[in-house]
């Protein structure tokens, strides 16, 4: 069975260690845990957890503003805020960053493998074929390994399944693809995609390849590896 990796975004070191150790302990967690919110972009970028439990009041980035760039490229990640606020409005506030639940403080670790597997079984992904796809004389569709990626209406096909690629992926994957098999310069990409290069766009790619390498998690064979200090290369059967 597959761990569920978790991304802990929290400042209480005493509480962070409790919650990886006894979760851990079930044999059902891969935990990453980061101390803020400026800690856990960089952990979300690297990690690629299935799901994020975050605190709220952090130093150096809180847990809104933290949650609030996360959901600017990836919509689809289940994310829980841990709180000890009780409030109406502050729970209303809450969600208008698009969480997926609250789990208040203070809690067994019980409870939050419970609210985890919980919020998991609605983002459960359909059975898929493992074959490759039917071969198409269609121009505009293009076949990465398992999939069919079709750039002109922004989506990956798998079987059945749709997959809506926002126009950045789209992008960033059409360059991979043009050149699969090739390396990719981070600052061609850059400049391409976001007309500028600087240490927010880049931090932006990292998450854009992050949330592509995801989207090609059913197929083994599709890698978009990491050429470090220079850029990506696309790999994939045809």
């Amino acid at each position: 069975m597959n761990k569920i990796k978790l991304l802990l975004v929290e400042d209480d070191d005493s509480l962070a260690f409790i919650v990886k150790g006894s979760l851990e302990l079930t044999g059902g967690y891969d935990i990453c845990v980061a101390s803020n919110g400026r800690e856990g972009l960089d952990a979300y970028a690297s990690f690629c957890p299935d799901v994020i439990v975050s605190d709220i009041e952090m130093p150096e980035m809180s847990g809104e503003e933290f949650v609030s760039q996360v959901r600017q490229v990836d919509k689809q990640i289940p994310i829980l805020f841990a709180t000890g606020k009780t409030s109406p409005q502050d729970l209303i506030r809450g969600y208008q960053f698009e969480i997926d639940n609250y789990i208040r403080k203070p809690y067994l670790c019980e409870e939050l493998d419970v609210q985890i597997r919980s919020v998991l079984k609605r983002f459960k992904k359909p059975e898929i074929a493992t074959t490759a796809p039917a071969a198409t004389n269609d121009p505009d569709l293009h076949t990465i390994g398992l999939y069919l990626f079709h750039p002109k209406h922004r989506y990956l096909q798998l079987a059945t399944t749709h997959t809506k690629l926002s126009e950045r992926e789209t992008q960033v994957l059409w360059l991979l693809y043009e050149k699969r098999g090739d390396l990719v310069k981070r600052e061609d990409i850059l400049t391409e995609c976001w007309k500028t290069v600087d240490f927010y766009t880049s931090r932006s790619l990292d998450v854009f390849i992050r949330n592509l390498r995801l989207r090609f998690a059913d197929d083994a064979l599709v890698k978009i590896i990491t050429v470090r200090g220079e850029g990506y290369r696309l790999i994939c059967s045809e």
